[in-house]
């Protein structure tokens, strides 16, 4: 296992890696992962950012392609309390949530005092819009260079990356097209894009958009985002029957003999 400089995580210096049921999830604080991301940029080199939650974990076991993807990416910081409460059942310390819903807005203040390029991808009609002028009203400085809603169908990746290309120099691309599909988008596309940090962000565009509203604070503190999401859109019960199994996998797995 390599050490953890605290405070720090650059390419010299990776993460420090656990896994959850056999996936790869990182011991990160808030300011580590910021300090991650800020270098990442810096470094003009392409890195892709995936936040593993639950249910990623459930498909990535389903789906070696997926899971490659997350034990390959440059950063993996658990997003979900769920998460880290399974990384503590089976003996894997995580410190912090770091959802990437929070993640972005995060980013943007300081990307903003350095006058980064983002460029927005996926999302509904109208969405990716509305989110770049939110993210453009809390980090002033910020340029968005452009919002496409697109497709994560690999017949139309060539004409979404000459839109992105055209869009001049880009330090960080935003996929929306939830996951596995917007991690597998940035895997094919990276190391044509090579652009420095490419992040899957699922609902987030409809967080910043207000067409999904953010959870309160104390229901994210209690790890109850799951039951305030399906109360709000009860569509998505049978996802969250991945919930469900992730759970009892957990339970059964910590309690098998060491």
């Amino acid at each position: 296992m390599i050490a953890q400089v605290p405070g720090r995580t650059t390419d010299d210096t990776p993460p420090t890696r656990r896994s959850v049921l056999g996936v790869r999830v990182d011991d990160l604080t808030w300011p580590e992962a910021l300090n991650a991301v800020e270098e990442f940029v810096a470094t003009g080199r392409p890195h892709h950012i995936v936040t593993p939650n639950p249910e990623m974990v459930m498909a990535a076991r389903a789906d070696p392609t997926f899971r490659r993807i997350i034990d390959e990416a440059a950063l993996a910081p658990c997003d979900g309390v769920g998460l880290k409460w399974a990384a503590a059942r089976l003996g894997e310390r995580v410190r912090e949530v770091v959802p990437g819903s929070d993640l972005v807005p995060r980013m943007a203040a300081p990307a903003g005092e350095r006058g980064e390029r983002w460029f927005l991808l996926g999302g509904a009609d109208g969405v990716a819009d509305a989110a770049a002028k939110e993210l453009s009203r809390r980090a002033p400085g910020l340029v968005i260079a452009g919002t496409h809603g697109g497709s994560p169908d690999p017949a139309f990746d060539e004409d979404q990356c000459a839109l992105i290309e055209a869009s001049g120099p880009i330090d960080v691309l935003l996929v929306a097209y939830g996951a596995p599909a917007q991690e597998k988008w940035i895997a094919r596309n990276q190391p044509r894009l090579r652009v420095p940090v490419a992040m899957g962000v699922g609902g987030t565009f409809d967080f910043l958009a207000g067409t999904s509203r953010t959870p309160p604070p104390w229901v994210q503190s209690a790890g109850l985002i799951w039951l305030y999401r399906l109360a709000r859109e009860p569509w998505r019960w049978r996802r969250q029957l991945a919930l469900v199994r992730f759970a009892a996998l957990v339970l059964s797995e910590s309690r098998r003999p060491t």
